[in-house]
């Protein structure tokens, strides 16, 4: 029997494993896990598609809500009962997205809570990219992991490392698969996808390993506090950019990672 939705299911539009939205979530909640994301189904928070065989396949619209009960967990610290209701709430009173999950300039700003600058601004260093007039769903994610920074006094300007790190991952990941893209079969393409997005996880997880080994180096390890762990806007912080912002020249670590 083919493993596919059954017709007229709800969410028929599914497209991605569990691990796939593991690796789409990672980079901006690296504490997320397949049994959080399991949990929050038997909470009522999310219904992911269900293939006969019993396989859960998320949809764009099933990603960017697991976004957003999120990022009201991290950053608004609320239980799952108000987030719940904070979400039936918005539904009735927007509209469904599009279907194509884009957004305009104005929804991208109102969401990510930031000015017409500085989204010029991620633009300039080629962090975000817009399709004609429109952005995809990343580009919020983007913004609001860069706003996040802000409140650490790290600049768009700092980030082009970052930005260029990812690049040459996603390179190499197009390197590996590409055998599989030239094979002929209707199969070969969703194949190729799977494995691109497993070998996204792993990268992904290395990376993190890499970055606490770094930080122990560096004297700043910590048996409490890993990647995923932190509190996002700990108290003071606010003094530390304006302190960062007054002192003139950059912090030595920033202007390496800006290249200035």
């Amino acid at each position: 029997m083919s493993d596919q939705a059954a017709p007229g299911a709800p969410g028929a539009r599914g497209q991605f494993g569990i691990g796939e939205v593991l690796a789409q979530l990672r980079p901006e909640f690296p504490d997320i896990s397949t049994s959080k994301i399991r949990f929050l189904e038997a909470e009522g928070l999310i219904e992911p598609e269900r293939t006969r065989s019993g396989y859960r396949k998320f949809g764009s619209a099933d990603v960017q809500r697991l976004r957003r009960i999120l990022t009201l967990q991290r950053d608004s610290y609320l239980p799952l009962r108000v987030i719940k209701e904070r979400l039936a709430d918005n539904a009735a009173d927007h509209p469904a997205p599009q279907a194509d999950d884009t957004l305009s300039r104005r929804q991208l700003l109102d969401e990510a809570g930031i000015d017409d600058a500085a989204l010029t601004e991620l633009e300039d260093y080629g962090l975000i990219r817009r399709v004609g007039r429109q952005y995809g769903t990343e580009a919020l994610a983007i913004a609001r992991a860069v706003a996040a920074l802000r409140q650490y006094g790290v600049q768009a300007r700092h980030l082009r490392a970052v930005k260029a790190a990812a690049d040459r991952e996603a390179t190499l990941v197009e390197q590996v698969v590409a055998p599989q893209l030239r094979q002929r079969g209707s199969g070969a393409r969703a194949a190729a996808t799977r494995t691109a997005w497993q070998i996204a996880d792993l990268t992904l997880r290395l990376h993190a390993t890499l970055m606490e080994s770094a930080l122990a180096d560096a004297g700043l390890a910590s048996a409490s506090l890993r990647l995923g762990s932190y509190e996002p806007v700990p108290p003071g912080v606010e003094a530390v950019s304006a302190e960062i912002e007054h002192r003139g020249p950059e912090p030595e670590a920033l202007r390496s990672a800006s290249g200035r």
